[in-house]
């Protein structure tokens, strides 16, 4: 349970477009803030920032992971978990 109080308390950015278009994600990927920078709200260019979007948390999530893996492996001390099981995250 303290793990996933952790969790939620974490906060990881992902971006694209050289940081113009950032999603930013608590430990358990939900999302908690989205930055769009105004030179990227073209009606004529949606799908640009439709992309940008989809990038920027595509990357914030694999931080996510990279971090959940890294805080299992201090409880786990390294030792893999056998296939198959899922912890509650």
């Amino acid at each position: 349970q303290k793990l996933q109080d952790d969790l939620k308390q974490i906060k990881i950015v992902g971006d694209s477009a050289g940081g113009m278009c950032e999603v930013t994600l608590n430990g358990k990927g939900e999302a908690c803030d989205i930055k769009i920078d105004p030179s990227l709200l073209l009606p004529d260019d949606s799908h640009v920032l439709e992309d940008l979007l989809v990038t920027a948390f595509n990357n914030a999530r694999s931080k996510v992971e990279e971090e959940k893996r890294q805080k299992l492996d201090k409880i786990t001390g390294g030792i893999p978990l056998p296939p198959g099981i899922q912890l509650p995250f």
